[in-house]
């Protein structure tokens, strides 16, 4: 077992070979670092707390949105801020920056996680992962078209893109308070199916939540992200080089029309994921020629021998992921799910045709979507549900991908702008199907797992879709 330097006794026990002048705060005695900053930073590392601080983000701006400070919080949003570099200036409010800036980091974290899939995941195999891919599609245009019939010549005829999307964060978060009743194939599912469902999301944003478009601006857009696979051929390694090309690309694609967050995933997908050194070699190399001192150039060579031997895709995934989900996906929460529910508000929502497109886009037309042609699909032998997983199970996970909390309330502010009647009515839309969805889809699968369980402990397998017997039940 190895060693860590927050193990309590062997920390103690160690600490007077390691640490030169004590050990840092976080593996101290100090009170507040023994029941606060450890405490913390054990539940950052659980999957779920993202989800987790999603939730309470949410649930914080609702309440002061319909408190008696609410004047305040719309006041807060609305602060405008302006960069200004010599003559070039960028002024938005503050709101508009979390949702065109620091979203553009979010959608950089997915276009690392699509690279990922795309070379070393479940999307590099195209049997395993055809299922959720065509799930994602399902899931995508059924909702779409629930919405879009519900709302056809409606004043919210725009937001049929709202109840496409699946909230990564949410879904798996709810998948990690499961635990185990969960098989891990399951959760692969869910993720290459929210993977693609987001990229399906960033067309949507990219092609019709586009309204004006500045060809010069697109085109220095275009001239950057081509002057990244230009460097990138050259093998230039810094990356100080790679910011500022991304900044440049931002930028050009914010002031082109094109939602800036667009450029966050293209980014993404264009980050290296394989290493630049091969892992075994790399550290064999370290290990038959260390020396037993290293003076300073020595250890920065070592350093990047080592570090390089994992991908950049990786490495940056890796440091930019707590900043995603811990910071930017609550800081979006509370910019955006702060609705004014007094004065009426929420019983006109209720009646309100936009809010039932959403709802049953999301509770139903999710549900419907992903189960559909994933049988469809395996009915047909193009693909093969993940090991361990029963149709069962499949509708359950089915359920849950009707969470469309970030992406759908992003796409709500396209489609409707801020402080829109009917950009209220998605929202409470967005929200009450999440809610729903989590729960009914943590219902299903409890009880399939409990069933399953229970089959077990009898001696029996339970085999759905097929099985020996004329129940779909055989001996183990």
């Amino acid at each position: 077992m190895p060693w860590s330097p927050f193990d309590g006794e062997r920390r103690r026990a160690h600490e007077a070979g390691i640490w030169r002048a004590g050990p840092i705060w976080m593996a101290s005695d100090r009170p507040l670092a023994r029941l606060v900053g450890r405490p913390v930073a054990a539940f950052l590392r659980i999957e779920a707390a993202g989800g987790v601080l999603l939730l309470l983000a949410a649930t914080v701006a609702l309440i002061w949105a319909n408190s008696g400070w609410s004047e305040g919080y719309e006041a807060l949003w609305s602060t405008e801020l302006t960069i200004r570099v010599g003559d070039f200036e960028l002024t938005e409010d503050l709101r508009h920056w979390v949702n065109d800036a620091l979203m553009a980091l979010f959608f950089f974290v997915v276009g690392l996680e699509i690279k990922y899939e795309l070379t070393r995941g479940e999307l590099r195999d195209p049997r395993s992962a055809a299922v959720p891919i065509v799930a994602a599609f399902g899931g995508m245009a059924v909702p779409a078209a629930i919405y879009a019939a519900i709302n056809a010549g409606g004043a919210g005829a725009d937001g049929w893109g709202i109840p496409m999307a699946t909230d990564i964060a949410f879904a798996l978060g709810v998948l990690a308070v499961l635990g185990r009743r969960i098989p891990p194939a399951a959760r692969v599912f869910l993720l290459t199916l929210a993977i693609v469902d987001d990229i399906g999301a960033i067309s949507v944003i990219a092609i019709f939540y586009t309204e004006q478009l500045s060809l010069p601006w697109l085109g220095l857009a275009l001239l950057g992200i081509l002057a990244v696979i230009v460097v990138r051929r050259m093998r230039v390694w810094s990356l100080y080089v790679y910011i500022l090309l991304g900044l440049f690309v931002w930028i050009a694609t914010f002031q082109s029309g094109v939602h800036a967050t667009i450029a966050g995933v293209v980014l993404g997908v264009l980050t290296p994921a394989l290493p630049l050194l091969d892992h075994d070699q790399a550290r064999a190399y370290a290990r038959a020629s260390a020396p037993d001192q290293f003076d300073p150039d020595e250890l920065r060579r070592f350093r990047f021998l080592l570090g390089e031997s994992v991908s950049m895709a990786e490495r940056l995934e890796r440091a930019l992921h707590p900043w995603s989900s811990y910071v930017v996906l609550p800081v979006f929460a509370l910019a955006n799910a702060g609705i004014d529910l007094r004065g009426g508000v929420l019983g006109d929502a209720l009646h309100s045709p936009v809010t039932l497109g959403v709802a049953a886009g999301l509770v139903v037309g999710k549900t419907i979507g992903v189960f559909a042609t994933s049988w469809l699909v395996v009915k047909c032998g193009l693909g093969r549900l993940p090991e361990g997983t029963s149709w069962s199970t499949l509708s359950g996970l089915s359920m849950v991908a009707g969470i469309g909390f970030t992406v759908s309330l992003f796409i709500t502010g396209l489609a409707f702008g801020p402080g829109a009647t009917v950009a209220d009515e998605a929202k409470v839309g967005v929200l009450g199907a999440s809610i729903v969805a989590a729960t009914l889809g943590a219902l299903i699968l409890i009880v399939v797992s409990r069933r399953r369980e229970r089959g077990s402990s009898s001696g029996v397998e339970v085999v759905e879709g097929g099985g020996d017997g004329p129940l779909g039940r055989r001996p183990q």
